[in-house]
């Protein structure tokens, strides 16, 4: 833990004259940028890089510049645009969230920590992100960026434990300045300072505004206690049903099974019609993982199944 009051309060000092300095220029930083956009968001960048999010948030809040314009749409629109960033299901907790903000709130986000949390989908992080970057609120911010900040700067672990722990909320909370306007600049802060310089493979430690008080530096940079598992993706469930997914996206009518199973047209017809088929085709999932996997996205509500075949849902 920090030293005293004067060692937190330089620990605040220096982390937000560097972000005032370095931020990146992201357009839901921006004043103008409405709760509505910092909620977009925050749930795209969930698990997404924000090289990814940019193109596809811009596009989103063109098109839907208001909660009530996404809930005057079918839930299928918002998979639509979610693209390929994955996670599907986000798309349909903002059309759901969005709904409930158009309909109970007269299109105006609640402002506080818990009339957020009460919006479908949203969460503890994601409600505080919003009371925060949004509505300028003291809250506890902690995503994976922070827990590894926290977890070096404080602690003196390369990395934070596998998942979020009592410990780590506490430890966010004793950190966060007491006023407003210093605690949103210090979640900020350090959330870029995860980003971009104390990254987990290769952190800037040279460049880091905090790097004095650095108490893994200290410790003589320890190696981390356990290895982080990436993801498997390649012939996997969440592959599958992503190229199912992207050919649905790319349909203009429902699809029947047979032509999800296989070649059931010319390639060069197919990928006139469909490119997507002829990715999905070249996976060659087994039956009954390709069943797995349709099976999954109906009980999700990424698709429907209609008498001429599997579309999103309207």
């Amino acid at each position: 833990m920090p030293g005293g009051g004067a060692l937190t309060a330089k620990l605040h000092g220096a982390v937000v004259r560097w972000f005032a300095a370095e931020a990146r220029d992201l357009p839901w930083r921006h004043p103008e940028c409405s709760p509505w956009g910092v909620l977009v968001s925050e749930v795209m960048l969930q698990q997404t890089p924000v090289v990814r999010v940019l193109p596809v948030w811009s596009a989103w809040m063109e098109r839907w510049p208001k909660p009530g314009d996404l809930a005057a749409e079918p839930s299928g629109e918002a998979v639509r645009a979610w693209g390929r960033l994955g996670y599907p299901r986000r798309a349909l907790r903002l059309h759901a969230a969005a709904t409930v903000i158009a309909t109970a709130h007269d299109g105006e986000l609640p402002d506080s920590e818990d009339g957020l949390l009460a919006l479908p989908g949203v969460g503890g992080y994601t409600a505080a992100a919003v009371a925060a970057f949004a509505f300028g609120r003291r809250a506890s911010v902690v995503d994976t960026n922070i827990r590894r900040v926290h977890a070096r700067l404080i602690r003196g672990e390369a990395l934070p434990a596998p998942a979020l722990t009592a410990a780590e909320r506490r430890l966010a909370e004793t950190l966060l300045p007491d006023d407003d306007e210093t605690s949103v600049r210090w979640n900020a802060g350090v959330m870029e300072l995860g980003a971009m310089v104390c990254t987990a493979r290769a952190p800037k430690c040279l460049i880091c505004p905090v790097a004095d008080a650095c108490a893994w530096r200290a410790a003589g940079e320890p190696p981390p206690s356990y290895v982080p598992k990436g993801q498997a993706w390649h012939g996997t469930d969440r592959q599958v049903r992503g190229a199912v997914m992207a050919v649905l996206r790319g349909a203009s009518h429902p699809v029947p099974r047979v032509v999800l199973e296989g070649p059931a047209m010319a390639v060069a017809e197919r990928e006139s019609t469909n490119p997507e088929l002829a990715r999905l085709h070249t996976l060659a999932p087994a039956p009954e993982q390709l069943e797995r996997c349709i099976a999954g996205l109906l009980a999700d509500g990424l698709a429907v199944e209609l008498p001429a075949g599997l579309s999103l849902p309207h």
